[in-house]
């Protein structure tokens, strides 16, 4: 197809390929855009002669993928452009090589093992996309199942999580492909067998909420990140908080973002009162930077009850590399390299103690802190099932386009693999409530500063997904790749 193409044409398309591929990701929702790039890809491999061709030409288009999907990653970046803005091309161009540099491995080792099969290059891009959700801390944002969010078909990852979506995604590339090289019989089959699991999936009217149903008010300050620590602003930032707790009627849980107070919760511990005269005896969340006895710093969510005593805290565990706390800190420190989102210190400390969070009145609620969000493996529920998951977050360093709107499509998929609603509170948007079948119920758009108060959602059925994780998917990808490998293998025996 693409042979007598000169060799940066032919790589110039694979890139251009993946951009429209990158089109179903969040806010743009393309997701037929996607299977259609990736179907292309899929016939184009199957014209491939060598391991090394085809980790080539899936890297450029991966690196299409990634630089368009990953767009936002320029931003934090540009909040303190005069210090840290040099780093954002740097940022963007070994991001987007870097993750596809899984895909490009996929492919060399899908053609070594299985050539010309596009069943292994399908299976071997969702298990690396596995990996890449684990290794180095993990970074599984932009996964191909993502574009199924807004769909009936987001509901799979109740059954096997963005792994099984993202087996989805290329099942049905590959039929799309099948049908393309006129393989009506099995692309059919392929695509028939999703359209009706669609439809099998597809959640049912929402379940009329009791009058008695909790109400949790979401507070969104708007705080500019690069005004959000100035002394200058920070009291008219808290103030705007205060207002915006205490107006109407008093709710049964008010809820602040990540960071919200911009001052070491060690000096103002003794004296909350201006924070408990807002809640007006109603428990208050609220997101803080706290330092202990070692004076280790932590990024913390902590709660608060009448009488501005605070009766829990928890430390994020899962911090952001180069954001929170710096691999060789200690070294890159005295070069003037530290976390970008570190107030105080060289870098936060890791909590170290998961599980729910008890808040009278309303029950156990899963505490996440933002990066948090992304890793459903990680969701520590603990034995009793609660009755909420509880995300606060700061995508204020994430811009106004893509960043925000592809972090609250992953607390959709949180929602649902637990089978919990979620309350996710932003300090510039976007604010939402999102059910236990991941439908946004109430919400907050991006850059307003506004309070909205709305009924917490049921709990729903414990999904398989929070009894079997990712080890289905994984078993599923092994014994597949075993099939594809030694059919192939017979065929040119």
């Amino acid at each position: 197809m693409l042979d007598r193409w000169p060799r940066w044409a032919r790589f110039g398309a694979f890139f251009g390929l993946g951009v429209v591929a990158a089109l179903g990701q969040a806010p743009l929702d393309l997701w037929p855009a996607t299977l259609i790039a990736l179907a292309v890809l899929f016939v184009v491999h199957r014209q491939v002669i060598s391991p090394s061709a085809a980790a080539w030409q899936v890297w450029f288009f991966g690196l299409g993928y990634f630089a368009f999907a990953l767009r936002w990653i320029v931003e934090p970046f540009l909040v303190d452009a005069t210090r840290h803005g040099w780093m954002a091309p740097f940022a963007i161009v070994l991001m987007a090589a870097g993750a596809a540099l899984f895909w490009a491995v996929a492919a060399w080792f899908a053609q070594r093992l299985a050539p010309r099969s596009q069943i292994a290059l399908g299976l071997f891009l969702v298990a690396v996309e596995m990996t890449r959700s684990l290794v180095l801390t993990g970074f599984p944002w932009a996964l191909l199942g993502h574009i199924w969010v807004p769909t009936w078909m987001a509901q799979a990852s109740g059954i096997g999580g963005s792994h099984l979506l993202s087996l989805i995604t290329v099942l049905a590339a590959i039929g799309l492909s099948r049908l393309w090289l006129r393989d009506w019989s099995r692309g059919g089959v392929v695509l028939a067998v999703l359209v009706l699991l669609a439809f099998t999936l597809r959640p049912g009217p929402a379940p009329q909420l009791p009058d008695d149903a909790p109400v949790v008010r979401l507070v969104q300050p708007n705080a500019a990140q690069h005004l959000k620590w100035d002394p200058v602003y920070r009291e008219l930032f808290v103030n705007r908080l205060v207002e915006l707790s205490g107006q109407g009627d008093r709710p049964d849980l008010i809820v602040w973002p990540e960071t919200a107070v911009p001052y070491l919760l060690n000096f103002i511990i003794d004296d909350l009162s201006q924070l408990d005269a807002a809640a007006r005896g109603a428990p208050l969340i609220f997101g803080v930077q706290r330092r202990d006895e070692r004076g280790l710093f932590y990024n913390s969510m902590v709660l608060m009850e009448q009488g501005g005593v605070i009766t829990a805290t928890y430390d994020k565990q899962h911090l952001v590399p180069f954001g929170e706390y710096v691999p060789f800190g200690d070294l890159l420190a005295r070069i003037g390299i530290r976390g970008m989102a570190v107030q105080e210190g060289g870098g936060f400390a890791a909590g170290t103690a998961p599980g729910p969070v008890d808040i009278p009145g309303i029950g156990l609620a899963v505490p996440l802190i933002c990066y948090e969000g992304i890793f459903a493996e990680e969701i520590f529920t603990g034995p009793e099932r609660p009755r909420m998951l509880l995300l606060i977050t700061n995508d204020g360093w994430f811009g106004q386009a893509a960043g925000p709107h592809q972090h609250l499509a992953q607390a959709r998929l949180r929602a649902i693999e637990q089978g919990l609603p979620m309350v996710r509170v932003a300090n510039t948007g976007i604010s939402a409530m999102i059910d236990a079948q991941g439908r946004i119920t109430a919400s907050l758009a991006l850059g307003v500063d506004a309070a909205l108060d709305a009924p917490l959602p049921a709990v729903g059925p414990a999904p398989p997904y929070t009894l079997v994780g990712d080890w289905p998917v994984g078993g599923v990808l092994l014994a597949g790749l075993l099939v594809a490998v030694i059919r192939r293998r017979r065929e040119y025996d």
